[in-house]
């Protein structure tokens, strides 16, 4: 009988309970919650800290780049875009792979298998970087022909093109990152990425004094490539100072059954992530068809400004679940798998009326910090007060999106993506923008009931999931490289005795 079998049959936490159970409350249910909910604060408060320094990186390299004037803004601008929807979300996506998997073995104790994915996914991710680098050397002719000025197209193409090396140190960068957090290890990351921030802006005035555009550019993969040393050196030293870990071993175990199993977690994972980052790239570009698109542009990328800030606090929410529910599912316990679920759902439903009235708060200062212009101003607030109640939903939709990573089935986030997003949001918001004459108000109402249905739709598939049987799916998905390499040992094992007894008879 293989281990995965005889791990599922150990006794386990009872099922889930039933809405007739959940009527009377444990004694001791107030002090597990707020022991999950402790749990959760140690990994998610620093990887909040590690996004708000990515934000600021890309605050000051648009800072620098609109020191360069305004061809250099608008072309490093529309070339970091470029690079974000076509580059940078597939590797994030990509790797999004790493949770459940990672999550799930580290649960289950199988470092060899941590070790395994860590260094497939790298592998993987650096194969992708090749067709991307060729895309990111032709994006003046696909810009141009999108509709693109070409002065500003040939800009986009040089800040693209000195952001190449950037593609290779993500492909390490990511991985290390999924590897520590699906461990709960977060605190380094946070370090890490604040020292590497804070080499940022001298790097950038060495550069851009030196290099112009061309600078900014490589201070992007400059300060990356510091936080990737920094991350790597501590991994080096957390697995040196646990000598079981080394000896472990398992970097190089790879079958065609795991490249399978990642590639297909790969795959959904991220389609999943592009899916919601391309959205709203789609309705950057359907406002610069509105009828006076010069402001409607400039005032949703200042209301989405504000977004991506929340959108650091949403991105940690959703890491720290899916390490939860990972880690539980693999260490066979589904009740508290189904426990860290319901406590992070519930905080993203406080965390995004927080994150609305916030937003409602600041849309009077918001405007002002990025344009003098009155009527900029006025379509801020006003958008702001849209983009509060989208907010609402976005955030309980990103803790969502974590938990069924953690149960390593991402495509029922992509499915809800498809329906939500594509099937309402972008049709939606076309016919009350440019039908109705509403203008980026419609584009924004469009968006409101696509992320409401998206979350409806991913709460309907989370409510169906049978946690005793994800937790032993958890077991088979953890322990099937084990049983194969214990498998093969016997095997080897056996042959040599084979060839001893052959050997004694032949002498006899």
């Amino acid at each position: 009988m293989s281990s995965a079998t005889s791990k599922s049959d150990k006794t386990t936490q009872d099922a889930p309970p039933s809405p007739s159970d959940a009527q009377e409350c444990p004694p001791g249910l107030v002090k597990l919650v707020l022991s999950e909910l402790n749990v959760q604060r140690r990994i998610a408060i620093p990887l909040m800290a590690m996004n708000f320094a990515w934000f600021a990186k890309t605050a000051i390299t648009t800072a620098f780049l609109g020191r360069l004037g305004e061809l250099n803004l608008a072309g490093g601008a529309l070339g970091f875009t470029f690079a974000n929807v076509t580059g940078f979300s597939v590797l994030n996506g990509l790797c999004g792979a790493m949770e459940p998997i990672c999550g799930q073995a580290h649960g289950a104790k199988n470092f060899r298998l941590l070790h395994k994915t860590l260094l497939m996914t790298i592998l993987l991710l650096l194969v992708i970087t090749l067709p991307i680098s060729f895309l990111w050397l032709n994006i003046d002719t696909i810009l141009i022909h999108s509709g693109q000025q070409k002065d500003i197209s040939v800009v986009a193409k040089t800040y693209a093109k000195y952001l190449i090396p950037d593609l290779v140190v993500t492909a390490f960068l990511c991985p290390l990152k999924a590897y520590l957090s699906s461990q709960s290890i977060t605190v380094p990351t946070m370090f890490s990425s604040a020292l590497a921030l804070a080499f940022h802006i001298p790097t950038n005035i060495v550069l851009t004094k030196a290099m112009g555009l061309r600078g900014v550019a490589m201070a992007v993969w400059i300060t990356d490539l510091i936080f990737t040393i920094l991350l790597a050196t501590y991994v080096l030293i957390l697995e040196n100072r646990k000598e079981n870990r080394w000896r472990e071993g398992g970097w190089w175990d790879q079958s065609i059954y795991s490249w399978i199993t990642l590639l297909k977690l790969s795959g959904s994972c991220c389609f999943y992530t592009c899916l919601e980052w391309w959205c709203y790239e789609i309705l950057v570009l359907l406002t610069g068809h509105l009828a006076n698109a010069k402001q409607a542009v400039g005032v949703l990328t200042i209301v989405l400004n504000f977004d991506y800030l929340l959108f650091s606090v949403m991105l940690s929410l959703a890491t720290c679940v899916s390490t939860r529910v990972s880690n539980e599912l693999g260490a066979n316990r589904a009740v508290r798998a189904y426990r860290s679920a319901c406590v992070s759902l519930a905080g993203g439903i406080l965390s995004g009326c927080v994150g609305s009235l916030v937003m409602v708060g600041a849309r009077g200062v918001w405007g002002p910090l990025f344009s003098n212009d009155g009527g900029i101003i006025r379509g801020v607030k006003k958008t702001m007060m849209l983009m509060a109640l989208v907010e609402v939903f976005n955030f309980p939709l990103a803790v969502c999106g974590g938990i069924v990573r953690g149960t390593a089935r991402p495509w029922l986030g992509m499915y809800a993506n498809i329906g939500g997003f594509y099937l309402l949001a972008l049709p939606l918001g076309v016919v009350f923008a440019f039908k109705l004459h509403l203008g980026l108000s419609g584009l924004f109402f469009g968006l409101v009931i696509g992320i409401f249905a998206c979350l409806m739709l991913i709460l309907v598939f989370i409510s169906r999931i049978k946690w005793e049987e994800e937790a032993r799916k958890a077991q088979t998905l953890t322990s099937s490289v084990q049983d194969q390499e214990v498998f093969d040992e016997n095997e080897q094992t056996e042959a040599l005795e084979n060839v001893k007894s052959t050997t004694i008879t032949s002498s006899i």
